[in-house]
């Protein structure tokens, strides 16, 4: 059964009031960039833009798998643009962006899937950025380690990959994602190189039990991972997993010092969070 839950008073959402917001939306859409603001329907769009921050989306805004929480379209994706790496660069730079967020669709259509891009990417934004820090919030690349070695190699600040949701509901929610390989993904990039801050992100409502978090937060620490996110999963669209239930500000509170407990560098856990959320403290 498909249903958008009414959501509940503290789930409120801050929209667009500046300048910065509309100058931000111009330069997307004049460079026909994309966003995972934008794609993925960010209940934080408007405070973030009006800051001058977004995360930028490569490789197109077409997603070769078919996850069910998720707003970016799936399908068969265009062509690659190789011109983006460069529009996605002067772009930053015209918004004097200091930390970067990259992210892309997954493009498991592509020989190298898309990382000739991401290095790419990468490597302009810093040229025409020398003073940027960088994250990286990439695919699993089917844990292919000789692929993820070109983004190690790069040396982000912080690589991130998230893990969305708990075991049991992986298989349902991810289709082709596996939660062993996610947390595989996290730990190998980690032991390949101990300077570059991990993160990952898990979203609440999905019908999870709380053992399930507790037990979910425990495997994401023991492989290795710096930084957490948590956050209510907000559906979409009627296509999309259903809502189950809402976390109240005070079980996300819990759940921060659960967290900080059991060592993670920095935890940013709210309804509103999501992976890239106030992602400028967590390089620090």
């Amino acid at each position: 059964m498909n249903f958008l839950r009414k959501k509940p008073k503290w789930i409120k959402v801050k929209l667009p009031i500046n300048k910065n917001y509309y100058k931000l939306q111009k330069l997307v859409s004049l460079h026909k960039l994309n966003t995972i603001c934008q794609s993925g329907s960010c209940p934080n769009i408007g405070e973030c833009w009006e800051k001058g921050v977004a995360t930028f989306m490569i490789l197109g805004n077409i997603c070769t798998r078919s996850c069910k929480f998720c707003g970016v379209k799936t399908g068969k994706p265009q062509k690659v643009n190789l011109e983006e790496p460069k529009k996605v660069a002067e772009s930053i730079k015209i918004l004097k962006i200091k930390h970067a967020v990259l992210t892309s669709v997954n493009r498991d259509d592509l020989t190298d899937m898309g990382v000739s891009i991401w290095v790419k990417t990468i490597q302009k934004v810093r040229y025409l950025n020398p003073d940027i820090t960088i994250e990286a919030l990439i695919p699993d690349f089917k844990g292919e380690n000789k692929i993820i070695d070109k983004i190690i190699n790069i040396r982000p600040e912080i690589i991130s990959h998230n893990l969305e949701t708990v075991s049991r509901l992986t298989k349902e929610i991810r289709v082709q994602a596996k939660y062993d390989r996610s947390l595989k993904v996290l730990q190998y990039i980690k032991e390949q190189n101990n300077n570059i801050r991990t993160k990952t992100g898990i979203m609440l409502g999905l019908g999870e039990t709380k053992s399930e978090i507790i037990g979910t937060m425990e495997d994401i620490k023991n492989s290795k991972v710096d930084i957490l996110t948590i956050g209510q999963y907000l559906q979409p669209s009627l296509k999309h997993y259903p809502v189950r239930f809402f976390i109240s500000p005070e079980e996300f509170k819990e759940l921060k010092k659960i967290g900080l407990k059991m060592g993670f560098k920095y935890v940013e856990s709210g309804p509103l969070v999501r992976s890239s959320y106030h992602a400028e403290k967590h390089v620090k």
